[in-house]
């Protein structure tokens, strides 16, 4: 079955792409509107991008031509926000931060979240996250009339204590707990994890014989 999509219609390649790439992070992001709003949303399109630079990718979807979310209205006009990570805790919250309040609602207040300062940039982080990046806008790129792709660069994290060795920065998922998006209504839990180890060429052949 092939699909060839400048056949499909936008909504139809939406559903197929998000029903195939999964699951996806989420990055609950924290912005600050020009009346000093805190704006909190999230987005499953999203991304690590590179570590050297420290980049993370962001794609934004507008409300309509020429009229952009909070969040990326208020990354290209203050260049700062902040991915939250998600966990399993902090699914709900997140689910009200996707409603669609007026700019001049903040949705911290209605998702029972409170905003912890940052240090590297205005926007606040949320004391509830297990993990949270401080960004700075690297580069802002409009696809068209209806999507902007946004790349940051990480300027510091935020990890809960217990999270990370600091000595081995080695994770531990059983505290983590990260919830990732899939398609429609439907999210996922990391509960079960196997090992597959990278092998260089040489040892790949010695297995094999050759």
């Amino acid at each position: 079955m092939r699909f060839d999509f400048d056949r499909l219609a936008p909504r139809e390649r939406y559903k197929l792409l998000t029903a195939l790439v999964i699951p996806r992070p989420i990055a609950l992001v924290t912005t600050v509107g020009p009346e000093g709003v805190v704006n909190a949303a999230p987005y499953s399109f999203f991304n690590a991008f590179s570590h050297d630079p420290p980049l993370v990718v962001l794609g934004i979807e507008r409300r309509g031509p020429g009229v952009p979310k909070d969040t990326g209205r208020n990354i290209d006009l203050t260049g700062e926000f902040v991915v939250n990570f998600v966990d399993e805790d902090l699914a709900a919250a997140m689910n009200v931060c996707a409603v669609d309040f007026p700019p001049e609602w903040s949705e911290l207040e209605p998702a029972g979240l409170h905003p912890a300062p940052s240090t590297r940039v205005r926007p606040p982080r949320l004391a509830e996250a297990p993990a949270a990046l401080e960004c700075r806008l690297f580069t802002l790129l409009r696809i068209g009339a209806g999507r902007e792709l946004v790349i940051g660069e990480v300027l510091a994290a935020w990890v809960r204590e217990g999270i990370v060795d600091p000595a081995t920065l080695h994770l531990d998922l059983a505290r983590y707990r990260p919830v990732g998006r899939l398609f429609g209504h439907l999210y996922c839990r990391i509960r079960e994890v196997f090992t597959l180890r990278r092998r260089g060429f040489a040892e790949w052949r010695a297995e094999r014989g050759d």
